[in-house]
């Protein structure tokens, strides 16, 4: 899929932004009010599997938008060495493990407030995970993270463990 594969609503991502996205990109659509619509309230494409070096960087951007984050959910067997906290900025941050899905990470603010994040896995290419993002926080969004990371050809049917990456040989066994 290319860039100009991806259908484009006006005033989605202005050009700049979604060409600059990269691995380590944040993009939020934070909605504070009670009504919050779509599935998603925005998107992070992590360079790693490696929670403890990527969540701090994300913490920080979020807090920036939302205030302190209390509590983060997210799959365990989507990370690699999964903490149940990490002290960011002084702050204590408890990680929670649910069976959310590779793709979506929860983050709270306070006690009850929910902000729920596409997550692009870090192996995508640019125009793949500009795709992902930018339909995660469309506002009419109401499709499922594994959908969304399938459309935009970001999803992986087996995906690959971080501490053991394959060659190209050892992902097609001869047949016998």
């Amino acid at each position: 899929m290319t860039e100009s594969d991806i259908p484009r609503a006006s005033g989605l991502l202005p050009d700049a932004i979604h060409r600059a996205a990269k691995p380590g990109t944040v993009l939020l659509r934070l909605e504070t009010t009670q009504s919050r619509e779509g599935n998603f309230d925005g998107a992070w494409w992590p360079r790693t599997r490696d929670i403890g070096a990527e969540l701090p960087g994300l913490i920080q951007v979020l807090t920036g938008h939302l205030g302190p984050i209390t509590r983060v959910g997210l799959d365990a067997a989507a990370w690699d060495g999964l903490p149940t906290r990490l002290v960011i900025d002084d702050r204590v941050v408890h990680i929670d493990s649910f069976p959310v899905g590779d793709g979506t990470i929860l983050i709270t603010r306070g006690d009850q407030d929910h902000f729920s994040l596409l997550v692009v896995p870090p192996h995508a290419t640019a125009d793949a995970a500009r795709a992902a993002m930018a339909r995660a926080v469309r506002a009419d969004n109401i499709t499922r993270a594994a959908q969304i990371l399938i459309d935009t050809g970001t999803h992986q049917a087996h995906p690959i463990p971080a501490e053991s990456p394959r060659t190209d040989e050892e992902r097609h066994e001869p047949e016998e």
